[in-house]
């Protein structure tokens, strides 16, 4: 399924940020405050209980929790996060909102959260998302206003009630993402590239050559936004350099990065999805090394890396509407789909 694409309102035709955010929900013993890192356990435990309710296919870790809410460079917990809590500590909803970093293309504010099953049904998913969309808006007053803007989350399929509460809130599906796995027991097919192009691991030294290959090879996909050298350390707590990988051009004195895979290793989500995997984070080829079978040989090279470490399966997500012949290249490869997801949004 396809979506028109809508262009984002024009510069400077946001609404006004409000003054004051909506109160939350009045719950009897429940007290609203920001969240600390200190929460995290509290945290964790109240995460844990909404993913075993609502089984999505994956499962959050407290290291992932910690990256989103108190580790970026725009993470601000004090005003950005919203919790209920107890007497006795525990966490029964909580809602937060960051500013992505970079703001060249677009600025973007997304949305997480979530409530506790057993408080349910008594309109704190509602109160919540409109606090948080009040305070998306006060931080896009803060942002540069030449650009367009947007307030999104992801929601996986299946998750009716989400979507439900989001359309009432003004959200509209934006995007459709497809997540994609390939059997490891499968025979990985040989790949043959130029002799000038080598397959090599990733080190530590070449990362800054990755990122700006990255912000090359993406700056043609939707909704791209150039990575800072700050802004491509965060969120690493998954990484797994022993499965990362570049092609390196060498054909000349001055050796340059033709494209590259970067991959995560997330062990929590494996009781979930019954199985393990490997998994594709980030996957690009700068324009210039196109159509030379490069993403092949990235593809080909993870893939009995995963499986030399026991891996069950490859996995990695997609943008459905990608017009970049990614889908195809994964399919050929052995690759079927698994679930999706759908990016909502209110354009601001």
């Amino acid at each position: 399924m396809t979506l028109e694409e809508p262009p984002l309102r024009p510069p400077g035709d946001r609404e006004s940020a409000p003054a004051s955010l909506p109160a939350p929900p009045a719950l009897e013993g429940i007290s609203w405050r920001g969240l600390d890192r200190l929460d995290l356990p509290a945290l964790a435990a109240l995460v844990a209980a909404c993913e075993e309710h609502d089984d999505p296919p994956y499962r959050t870790s407290e290291d992932e929790l910690a990256e989103d809410l108190f580790d970026g460079s725009a993470c601000d917990p004090d005003v950005n996060t919203i919790a209920g809590v107890t007497a006795d500590g525990a966490l029964v909803a909580y809602a937060r909102v960051r500013a992505l970093p970079g703001h060249e293309v677009n600025v973007r504010v997304f949305l997480g959260g979530g409530v506790h099953p057993e408080v349910r049904r008594r309109g704190v998913g509602t109160g919540l998302v409109a606090w948080q969309v009040a305070r998306a808006r006060q931080l896009l007053a803060e942002l540069p206003p030449q650009v367009p803007a947007r307030i999104a989350t992801y929601v996986e399929d299946g998750m009716g009630d989400q979507e439900a509460l989001l359309r009432r809130a003004g959200f509209e599906p934006r995007r459709y993402y497809t997540e994609l796995r390939r059997d490891l027991a499968l025979p990985i097919p040989a790949t043959t590239i130029a002799a000038s192009l080598r397959v090599e691991p990733w080190t530590q030294e070449l990362d800054d050559q990755v990122r700006q290959a990255h912000n090359e090879a993406f700056a043609d996909h939707w909704d791209a936004e150039p990575q800072t050298p700050e802004a491509w350390q965060e969120g690493n707590s998954h990484f797994a350099p022993e499965w990362s990988f570049v092609v390196m051009d060498r054909s000349t004195d001055r050796v340059r990065i033709a494209g590259y895979l970067l991959s995560g290793r997330y062990e929590q989500d494996w009781p979930a999805f019954g199985y393990t995997v490997g998994y594709t984070d980030l996957l690009g080829v700068r324009r210039e090394w196109r159509g030379r079978r490069v993403a092949t040989a990235l593809l080909t090279t993870a893939m009995r890396a995963y499986a030399a470490d026991g891996m069950q399966y490859a996995a990695l997500g997609v943008d459905t509407e990608s017009r970049t012949g990614a889908f195809g290249l994964y399919e050929g490869l052995g690759y079927v789909p698994t679930r999706s997801s759908v990016l909502w949004s209110i354009e601001v």
